[in-house]
């Protein structure tokens, strides 16, 4: 897929992605609707894994084509959200949190932080949204926090991220014998549908409105 060049770039992109996921989602709930019995309790625990998977397929997908977007008119972070300087130096900072540095590595850290604000946001370090093969609610408050994303909205689907999506489709991958009842199908498919397209309004929006450039 070609990159995120504008606006209506980044808008088709993550559209189309998220249509082909709805889609399958759609035609699953549609057969387990159709099917006897015994399908539907097989089906069932398919959808809920399927469910799961595109969630955090989109959640990846839109997440990078955001900041590639942006790393791709190489902005100098003092032009930016502070969130996206901070993120230049997250990586660093983990990485330093489990080495005993010297005072004045310590020292030569902090000066490259306070001397850094004119150089370019241009890469994607995809560290920062790595979903974790395990996307609870706390993984994806990190990467709203990393896209400069308000997490609060998001707040009230805490439970249905990690129980509904995430607690079930771990038990199903385990080789639990979890059973999804019939009238929790419209639950599942529209919570996920739902949380696809306000993860990705959201964003877009913040491109349409430039809200990740300095205040």
């Amino acid at each position: 897929m070609s990159k995120p060049y504008s606006e209506a770039d980044f808008s088709a992109q993550i559209t189309e992605d998220r249509n082909w996921r709805m889609k399958e989602i759609s035609d699953l709930k549609s057969t387990i609707q159709q099917g006897d019995e015994g399908a539907k309790r097989v089906l069932l625990r398919a959808l809920v894994t399927i469910c799961y998977a595109h969630w955090e397929g989109y959640v990846r997908f839109t997440a990078k084509k955001y900041l590639e977007h942006i790393a791709m008119r190489k902005f100098q972070y003092s032009q930016l959200n502070p969130q996206f300087f901070k993120n230049y130096f997250l990586p660093r900072l983990a990485y330093s949190s489990g080495r005993n540095l010297s005072i004045s590595e310590r020292c030569a850290l902090v000066e490259e932080i306070l001397n850094s604000s004119d150089r370019r946001f241009s890469r994607v370090n995809e560290e920062l949204i790595n979903t974790k093969a395990n996307l609870n609610f706390d993984v994806f408050s990190d990467i709203c926090i990393v896209c400069g994303l308000a997490v609060e909205p998001f707040s009230s689907n805490s439970t249905f991220m990690d129980i509904i999506l995430l607690k079930r489709r771990n038990a199903i991958a385990h080789g639990e014998e979890t059973l999804i009842a019939l009238d929790s199908l419209d639950e599942v498919v529209n919570g996920t549908i739902s949380l696809m397209r306000a993860f990705g309004d959201a964003l877009e929006n913040h491109v349409v409105l430039q809200t990740y450039k300095a205040a």
